[in-house]
């Protein structure tokens, strides 16, 4: 027997498809079903509960309606306490090579022919599921690989580091950061005195805290949103040897985000934003990609760097351990239904494989427990993993009994191990044979509540983050600390969290003070750039590896310019040029950009020449906010209607605003100047020249139409054109 077993779990193989083929038998189509109960009884009539009488009371007896009534009354489950609010997708992965086998037997990450199917749940943190998703939050990034040794789960963040160090803090920064009990309010924000209350007083949190009041937080689609592990790992190869190791997720479109005013107003007009973006995306084909790519640490290296590796609000510069790219990502299907997959699914960070174990990082460390915890409250029972969504590909044996939502039939009479009833199976399974192992690990210490020394510097990263910026981050994470601090009522709460943004950096406390309407404390030189004293740790001499500035936590310095998915709005009214709407549409098109016709109302517009189109969007249903960049194509008639018009005015005048591409030609350019487009030379001097000047683009009425289409696909691709920003005058 244990010669066929064996057999026969070695011949199990993962693909692509295979998480598909075992959801088909859970999928069902009503298409040209009769409706039934749930016993499969034909329905004839669900229009009317069962009385006695037309106008009488309803029977008992109405099993239909009970049944009905019951499901509903019982169809939600609770809401995760954080990441209540998610998006997800089916993809797959599929590693590059097999270098990585020097360092983990995980097969999913060393098979280059081999495509693991992967579900992908982005989510936010703070706010219920009924929240917006435009908020400033950390953005989960949560990713079940379905390998054929199992589950594994990368449960990870938009942003690398963590507000706390130990996990025993978490309860108390959920609670601080949730609604205020008293009144339950504000709704997914932070900018309240509890949640800054707590972080002024845990100054570990100081460097998520940069990264949290950044651009990071309002990330423009999940699409376009950096992952990471968080944690330090480990690797685990053949020979047992150990490596550390990080967790980095890419988007092969570049990393991008929103600007804080978009956030907000996205918000209202379309609180589905980034869910939408992503289930168009798919659905048009724009498949998202992200590129996986780690870091490796040797075990020997551990105590080499000035920051110790299992400190969960630290990480790795990548000048001090580049990138190392793995595989690739892509997500090409939408849920069938989202109850049933995106809400059911269940990640754990302890769901390892064989190759992969976890480390003593104290944060990780509770993760272990809380997130099997919360799942046991959502679904009131252990048996979540049977649920289709969670279940593994792969062949799952074991002794668990009964409860609820047990969806397996199991056969045999022992339901326990050793045995000799059922011949002693299921068996062990031998290291060789793919049984989990758990690394070896000479750990000794006085049982005690503290923490190690080396966790101490809470400023040095921070400090870090901030010098690594552009000058435009700079004001945009300033502004942000204006909004959120600005919410505190609790003027020694804005003080003291005054007090630690000093220790990050002088200057930028004076920043963060002149707009939250406190001075910074005597005996602060603003002055100083940095070698100040202090008592903190973060700021004595220490050894180690260390970098005081990392371009790679900037996202403008690591942008990638294209103009791939990027929308874009062509403003239009009856009169428009219709083929210089042509050549611009083609030329989007062929640089991977969309386009859609907005108009004031929806129906068709009437160009110049006579020709039609139907417009996509109205003024109404959309903004400018919900677009990349503007086109307004000349015609006479079309753009006097657009200068009466005050929506198309603010369509024009808050694109310009934001930052984004403004393109037009001929009588468009009047059309700018009236939109309050300034700080832009908008002269025609010459009718056959295409000007380009901070991403606004102009043309005369003789100038080459090729060009003008070239020099606007270029500035789309920069996404933003920053410089704007120090010139202009808001709308």
């Amino acid at each position: 027997m244990e010669k066929n077993d064996n057999k026969k779990e070695k011949s199990f193989r993962v693909d692509e498809n295979s998480k598909d083929k075992q959801l088909e038998q859970f999928r069902e189509d009503p298409k040209d079903q009769y409706m039934t109960t749930d016993q499969g009884l034909r329905i004839n009539h669900t229009d009317d509960s069962l009385k006695a009488g037309s106008r009488g009371p309803t029977l008992m007896e109405d099993f239909h309606f009970r049944e009905k009534m019951t499901h509903l009354d019982h169809e939600s489950i609770p809401e995760r306490v954080v990441h209540a609010r998610g998006s997800g997708a089916h993809g797959f992965f599929q590693p590059y090579d097999d270098s990585l086998k020097a360092f983990t037997k995980a097969k999913f990450l060393t098979n280059p022919n081999t495509k693991t199917p992967v579900f992908v749940r982005f989510s936010t943190v703070v706010g219920s599921r009924g929240s917006a998703d435009t908020v400033r939050d950390v953005r989960g990034f949560a990713t079940k690989f379905y390998t054929e040794e199992g589950n594994y789960d990368l449960v990870g963040n938009n942003i690398p580091v963590f507000f706390i160090q130990d996990a025993i803090k978490f309860p108390d920064l959920v609670h601080s950061i949730k609604p205020e009990p008293d009144s339950e309010m504000p709704q997914a924000s932070a900018a309240h005195d509890t949640f800054w209350d707590f972080s002024s007083l845990m100054p570990e949190s100081t460097h998520m805290l940069m990264w949290v009041l950044s651009d990071r937080a309002i990330p423009r689609s999940f699409r376009m949103m950096q992952g990471f592990g968080v944690h330090t790992f480990r690797f685990i190869n053949e020979a047992g040897k150990a490596t550390f190791v990080k967790f980095h997720w890419r988007p092969t479109i570049g990393t991008h985000s929103l600007v804080w005013d978009e956030a907000q107003k996205l918000g209202g007009k379309d609180p589905d934003w980034l869910r939408r973006d992503l289930w168009e995306a798919i659905e048009q084909g724009n498949y998202p990609e992200f590129e996986l790519s780690v870091q490796l640490v040797p075990e020997e290296d551990e105590f080499k760097f000035d920051f110790d590796l299992l400190d969960a609000t630290k990480l790795i510069p990548e000048e001090l351990v580049p990138l190392r790219p793995v595989g690739k990502m892509t997500l090409n299907r939408n849920p069938d239904n989202f109850f049933a997959e995106t809400e059911q699914v269940a990640f754990h960070p302890g769901n390892l494989v064989p190759g992969i174990d976890v480390t003593n990082d104290p944060l990780l460390q509770g993760r272990l427990f809380s997130y099997l915890d919360t799942q046991l409250n959502r679904f009131n029972s252990s048996n979540f993993t049977e649920v289709p969504i969670n279940r593994p590909v792969c062949p799952v044996h074991n002794h668990h009994g009964a409860g609820f939502m047990k969806m397996t039939i199991g056969k045999g009479k022992a339901n326990y191990w050793p045995n000799s009833i059922d011949n002693g199976c299921p068996m062990m399974a031998p290291e060789n044979m793919g049984g989990y192992v758990h690394h070896q690990e000479k750990v000794e210490g006085h049982k005690i509540r503290a923490r190690s020394e080396s966790f101490n510097d809470h400023y040095s990263q921070a400090t870090q983050f901030w010098n690594s910026l552009t000058e435009p981050e700079k004001d945009h994470l300033v502004s942000a600390a204006h909004f959120e601090l600005g919410k505190v009522k609790n003027k020694a709460i804005r003080e003291r969290q005054l007090a630690n943004f000093y220790k990050v950096d002088p200057t930028f406390a004076a920043l963060v003070a002149a707009g939250i309407g406190v001075e910074v404390p005597k005996g602060m030189d603003v002055e100083s750039t940095g070698n100040y004293e202090d008592n903190e740790a973060s700021h004595k001499m220490k050894k180690g590896k260390s970098v005081s500035t990392s371009d790679a936590v900037s996202m403008e310095k690591n942008k990638i310019e294209s103009a791939k998915t990027r929308r874009v709005a062509i403003l239009v009214e009856n009169g428009f040029e219709y083929n210089e709407v042509m050549q611009v549409q083609e030329a989007l098109k062929a640089a991977g950009a969309q386009s859609e016709i907005v108009s004031m109302l929806l129906g068709k517009r009437l160009s110049s020449s006579g020709q039609e189109l139907e417009v996509d969007k109205s003024h109404v249903t959309t903004g400018s906010i919900m677009y990349d960049a503007v086109y307004i194509p000349d015609g006479e008639n079309s753009i006097r209607a657009m200068a009466m018009k005050g929506d198309a005015l603010h369509f024009i005048s808050e694109a310009f605003k934001h930052c984004k591409t403004v393109a037009t030609s001929g009588h468009g350019i009047a059309l700018l100047q009236k939109a309050f487009v300034v700080g832009i030379d908008l002269a025609e001097k010459d009718s056959r020249k295409v000007m380009s000047h901070k991403g606004v683009i102009t043309a005369g009425n003789d100038a080459d139409a090729e060009e003008f289409a070239t020099k606007f696909v270029e500035a789309i691709q920069k996404h933003r054109h920053w410089d704007r920003e120090k010139t202009m005058t808001p709308a």
